[in-house]
């Protein structure tokens, strides 16, 4: 791996490297030490809400990795930055955002990083989160054996366009019937994270898992619907980031608490 550089501003305390595999390089940022969790950002990259959950996964001990797969790395998420990340990903060949039944190209690449940093870190394998338009791939990661600690936070993909996409899990069947493998061995559970309300991640996806992987599948669904206890905006969707409430006893707060107990558990116990 390159010499890392030491980084500044809403990145403070990060390095950067890069990593190259299947023809393809990114930069990778990371914080901490202990075994790897893949840091999957949410749209439209890695903004300083992302690196402060990234802060956290460092502080139980783990080292959090983080692949810029779009975006400016510490910019804020602002309207304009938003929409021209979600137009580049609905042309680009490696999100699969609207086909049914079929894994991102990209996951594959993540697999790769998974294995070389489960390699550097050590442990007994990597966690994994993604989030919004990344949500889905830590399941598709889920078919190496190295991916312990799979956490889907408000998964995006496809698109809930109709109701079969409303269902889609954004995997293809092959990889999928993996997935089921590991999950009926008993040696892996899936974390799925969404606000009652998000019309983004409609509840359909989240029961589709449930047939799916059965017990395995453990979901947090938050009350953003009207009049909730926590007045949680009926729009809320990012549940580790933009409408996290950081204060003790509230719902997103437990989610983010549950997250970190998952990669305590299978990568630090």
């Amino acid at each position: 791996m390159p010499d890392a550089t030491i980084l500044e501003g809403a990145l403070e305390g990060f390095s950067r490297s890069s990593f190259t595999a299947r023809d393809r390089t990114r930069d990778i940022y990371r914080i901490g030490a202990g075994p790897a969790v893949i840091v999957m950002s949410e749209i439209p990259g890695i903004t300083p809400l992302v690196a402060a959950f990234a802060r956290r996964v460092a502080a139980i001990g783990c080292t959090a990795v983080l692949p810029q797969l779009f975006g400016v790395a510490g910019a804020e998420p602002t309207p304009g930055r938003m929409a021209r990340t979600t137009a580049g990903a609905c042309i680009s060949r490696e999100y699969s955002t609207f086909s049914l039944r079929r894994t991102s190209p990209i996951t594959a690449w993540l697999r790769v990083l998974a294995r070389a940093e489960h390699e550097a870190c050590g442990g007994p394998g990597v966690g994994a989160v993604g989030m919004c338009l990344s949500g889905g791939f830590a399941l598709a990661m889920m078919v190496d054996d190295v991916v312990l600690a799979p956490v889907l936070s408000q998964p995006a993909l496809p698109f809930p366009l109709t109701r079969a996409h409303r269902r889609d899990l954004g995997i293809g069947d092959e990889d999928l019937a993996r997935v089921r493998q590991r999950c009926g061995a008993g040696d892996v559970c899936v974390l799925g994270l969404r606000f009652s309300g998000d019309k983004a991640v409609p509840p359909e996806r989240f029961a589709r898992l449930r047939e799916e992987l059965g017990e395995a599948f453990v979901a947090v669904e938050i009350d953003s619907g009207p009049g909730n206890p926590e007045g949680y905006r009926s729009s809320a969707h990012s549940v580790l980031t933009e409408d996290l409430r950081d204060v003790e006893n509230s719902a997103t707060r437990a989610a983010m608490d549950q997250v970190l107990d998952l990669f305590k558990s299978k990568l630090l116990n």
